[in-house]
């Protein structure tokens, strides 16, 4: 996840670069059910409104979670599927809860309502996500619900009149791009304090719908955008949060962005940037699915590293026997390509490798999700790059 605020916020007010803390164990994010009341065209999961047989029992949540904590897990992100259409959700949000995790819940939002915002808020949610997939007759049909946008909308509302953090979510593609300013605008009119936008993985029915990715061009624009909305929130006192997801180039990108409205402060955003370090799939990201088994992402349901049913995911987490476990911790990554010739792999990461492995079969080829030119990663010392070696001299 990479949070736009933050950095922006440096480029306004550079200082010192504090010292690098290592998370005390990985974000985990938990699909606790694969049942879905929508059939969303782009679902990572591809998740359907019928009952998926073996999937974990509350008590083997428990244990789960037991272990989690005591691994040093600080956040935990209740997904589905439609985690709502769980009949324990309530019980494991606030066992989750007792337990001392960050908690989220990553929802459509269709079945918030007034008979149960209430016991959704004494949960005490850190934080409620509700996707939107563009305006009305857009969301709609993304979600192939009529209706679907309003009801969301309606969560939305509930969630912030009782006291629920609740932010929006979005995946921009070729299909919706079209909607995202109404979003942002709705945004400001409903008092929405986060926006979530997720470039398209290839997975599940993202990756049978990936012609629909939105292209190099329309990303920026978007990204442009996303920018120059968090930059006046940020200038007027608004503290609200812009986040990104699912392209690590989005780092480089603000780089070089900040390279031409804030020279000055380059050096310092770089040195945060790399800090952050791009990609983090298999090691600050872990994803538990509905039937125990352990990915390094949401997006690698096609490759586990083992089953919480047969071994503590404690235990999982510290096999880097595994190929593709390891492989993702090495520092730097054996990358090969545009992405192996990149000028910013340190602060990249290699992008999203899930895309260059379900394209070419290759864990370390190019990301085909990368837009930015050859001539803005190199070879030869990019602009920004030229900027900060002026700053250090």
């Amino acid at each position: 996840m990479f949070r736009i605020s933050r950095y922006l916020q440096a480029a306004l007010e550079p200082g010192s670069v504090p010292p690098s803390r290592a998370p005390s164990g990985p974000v985990v994010i938990w699909n606790l059910i694969r049942r879905c009341n929508l059939a969303c065209k782009h679902c990572y999961s591809t998740s359907a409104n019928i009952d998926f047989k073996g999937e974990l029992s509350t008590a083997e949540v428990y244990a789960v979670m037991d272990d989690l904590r005591a691994f040093g897990v600080p956040v935990l992100i209740l997904s589905g599927g439609e985690p709502l259409m769980r009949p324990d959700i309530v019980d494991i949000s606030r066992r989750a809860k007792d337990l001392g995790f960050f908690v989220g819940l990553s929802t459509n939002g269709t079945l918030i309502d007034e008979a149960n915002i209430a016991v959704l808020r004494d949960v005490g949610f850190d934080y409620v996500g509700i996707s939107l997939d563009g305006l009305g007759e857009t969301h709609d049909r993304f979600r192939r619900l009529d209706g679907a946008f309003d009801a969301s909308m309606k969560a939305i509302r509930l969630c912030r009149e009782n006291g629920v953090k609740v932010g929006m979510r979005y995946t921009l593609t070729a299909e919706n791009a079209q909607d995202f300013p109404g979003l942002l605008d709705v945004m400001d009119a409903e008092g929405v304090d986060k926006f979530y936008l997720s470039h398209l993985n290839y997975a599940g029915r993202g990756n049978k719908n990936r012609r629909g990715d939105a292209a190099g061009e329309r990303t920026r624009w978007a990204l442009d955008m996303l920018f120059e909305r968090c930059l006046a929130d940020l200038r007027a006192g608004r503290p609200r949060d812009y986040v990104t997801g699912n392209n690590d180039a989005d780092g480089v990108y603000l780089l070089q962005w900040v390279a031409e409205r804030f020279p000055e402060s380059v050096y310092h955003v770089a040195e945060l940037l790399r800090q952050w370090g791009g990609n983090s799939s298999g090691i600050n990201i872990a994803n538990i699915d509905n039937l125990g088994n352990v990915h390094p992402d949401t997006f690698w349901w096609h490759h586990n590293l083992g089953n919480v049913r047969q071994r503590p995911f404690s235990e999982i987490w510290r096999d880097e026997t595994d190929p593709v476990l390891g492989g993702l911790r090495q520092r730097p990554r054996p990358l090969t390509g545009r992405c192996g010739a990149c000028a910013y792999r340190d602060i990249c990461g290699g992008n999203t490798r899930v895309r260059a492995w379900q394209l070419s079969g290759d864990l370390w080829a190019e990301d085909p999700g990368c837009y930015l030119t050859d001539s803005e990663i190199g070879p030869g010392v990019p602009a920004a790059t030229a900027c900060m070696e002026g700053q250090r001299a």
